[in-house]
């Protein structure tokens, strides 16, 4: 473990990196509570989304990678806003006229448009617990409602009405003027209507506790801060919670960074140290619009495992979590080969180069082996020539390519097989689009069509590509199973009739044969779809079959 941490605390994975930033606050002393508190934020005015998951893997990252370097006990919290007011009704939601009628109430207060939980705030945590123990995330899960209405936060509260003053000045120089004339922190619960009151105060008793506010017809009513009478407006509270809990990490969106000096100012004045801050990049539809969990636009965590595996996901939300990145169902297919990609390589790194590899940080150390000995990109492919629509059919092209692969031994390839017949299905079968080849590209692939399975045509092309090249390479052994032979006479055709780059010949390929603009090594579709069968698929596209 020694010899892992030297090399952790100079590792420059950016889980690592977070991790000895969150270290360095305890660097003289442990902290009182006993362990480091990492937490992440969830408010629930909609279904989870992705970026929600993306979130808590992130934090559960740095939080595996800080007890790689630590031995200080840790904890991750997941905490809900659910008593924030419903300010408007989600669009990816039944009942809608219904929850019309609750606007501005507490999300723990609105009735279930689903009807299968006490409240739609109950309802939309139940769906985020659901998939965050699908994925095994160890965290602990808090209620803004149970926190308040508890007394867990009364002391923060009444320790806000006697600094409320100092509080204000904060928040006021961040507001419009017009803004300022009605502004508080406090939000009182309307003890009659139980919706959230914007108003405001006509005095805070930091004495009594209590505040004191007009409702809006007039009537004068004082409440105490503690209880669940009250809720801090969404900023104050993010500072607030830090302070009441003792927060040491929380990573948020790049929206939320213009506020952080106010989130680290209240959690000051409250009489606590402001945590450390990761700010990610946001997530982007396909049309490069932001994902919002309201509108329900982008893809959906259960969309994404409709398609592809798990680690697939945690292996995207790995990647430069500072950069914005475009999440819709194409970016699958290549999550998912280059997720396999690393599995491969970790084994044969050395630990600095592991700590470095994405597959560390997703298996929490413990790297499986991969037995996806088929990219998904040439399953999709072959799902598209054979019309497969079982993957027991996928199987049969699988098991005359890699005799020793099976379901039972190779669970990852029978898994990504499911995925890439219902993927290709949704997704590539609406959109391709066939072409007939020009002249220069039939003279190619009819040359293709005599060398497949004639060793010494095959050779005869290669040796022509070596010597227009000035080479004088020796042959390959003809091997009409081998990906790199097959791919080796592709490449010479290409050369030998000219096609500069050489990328516009494969694009051809793709676009004749596949109705594709892009594909996998066209030499290991054929060593995966079979001499016979691809010599066929490129008649047929010769013919005009395909186009038609």
């Amino acid at each position: 473990m020694s010899d892992l941490r030297d090399v952790a605390m100079s590792s420059k994975a950016w889980p690592f990196e977070e991790a000895r930033r969150v270290l360095k606050r305890y660097e003289k002393t442990p902290p009182e509570k006993g362990y480091v508190l990492f937490e992440t934020g969830y408010g629930p005015s909609g279904l989870p989304h992705i970026g929600t998951f993306g979130e808590v893997l992130r934090t559960t990252m740095i939080r595996n990678a800080f007890e790689v370097i630590s031995d200080i006990p840790t904890k991750l919290i997941c905490f809900s806003d659910d008593l924030d007011g419903m300010r408007k009704v989600p669009g990816n939601v039944p009942d809608q006229e219904m929850l019309k009628e609750h606007l501005q109430k507490p999300l723990t207060s609105v009735p279930d448009p689903f009807g299968t939980h006490d409240s739609f705030g109950d309802h939309n945590n139940a769906m985020l617990r659901r998939f965050l123990d699908t994925f095994g995330f160890e965290y602990e899960f808090y209620s803004a409602t149970d926190f308040y209405r508890s007394g867990q936060f009364d002391t923060i509260l009444l320790r806000a009405a006697e600094r409320y003053d100092a509080l204000m000045k904060v928040m006021l120089k961040s507001l419009r003027e017009e803004r300022r004339q009605t502004y508080s922190i406090f939000l009182p619960i309307h003890p009659e209507t139980g919706r959230v009151l914007y108003v405001p105060m006509k005095n805070v008793d930091a004495e009594n506790g209590t505040i004191t506010f007009d409702d809006e017809d007039g009537r004068e009513w004082t409440l105490p801060v503690t209880g669940g009478n009250v809720k801090l407006q969404w900023k104050p509270d993010f500072g607030a919670r830090w302070a009441a809990l003792g927060v040491d990490f929380e990573m948020y969106g790049k929206d939320h960074s213009t506020n952080t000096p106010i989130y680290d100012a209240i959690c000051r004045i409250l009489g606590e140290p402001a945590p450390e801050h990761f700010t990610y990049e946001l997530f982007l539809d396909d049309q490069g619009q932001k994902i919002s969990k309201s509108s329900g636009n982008g893809i959906s965590i259960d969309e994404w495992l409709t398609y592809a595996s798990t680690e697939s996901l945690s292996y995207f939300m790995y990647l430069k979590p500072k950069t914005a990145k475009r999440l819709y169902f194409d970016v699958i297919p290549k999550a998912v080969d280059e997720y396999h990609q690393q599995l491969n390589a970790y084994h044969t790194q050395n630990a600095d180069q592991k700590l470095a590899n994405p597959v560390y940080h997703i298996h929490g150390g413990e790297v499986p082996v991969s037995t996806m000995v088929v990219p998904f990109a040439m399953l999709l492919n072959l799902a598209s020539v054979s019309g497969a629509e079982e993957k027991s059919k996928l199987w049969g092209f699988i098991q005359r390519y890699a005799p020793d692969a099976s379901p039972e031994g190779n669970p990852d390839l029978d898994q990504a097989a499911g995925f890439a017949i219902r993927y290709y299905n949704d997704f590539v079968k609406p959109t391709r689009a066939f072409r007939l080849a020009d002249d220069k590209e039939k003279a190619a692939m009819e040359e293709l069509l005599v060398c497949l399975g004639d060793a010494d045509k095959a050779l005869d092309v290669i040796a022509r590509k070596n010597a227009e090249a000035g080479r004088d390479d020796p042959l390959p052994e003809v091997d009409w199973t081998d990906d790199e032979f097959l791919q080796s006479i592709v490449f010479a055709i290409g050369k030998t009739h000219g096609f500069e780059p050489l990328r516009d010949w494969f694009k051809a390929l793709y676009e004749v044969c596949l109705g594709a603009s892009q594909g996998p090594r066209f030499g290991g579709f054929i060593a995966l779809y079979g001499i016979e069968e691809s010599k066929q698929l490129i008649r047929d596209a010769l013919d005009g079959k395909l186009a038609s």
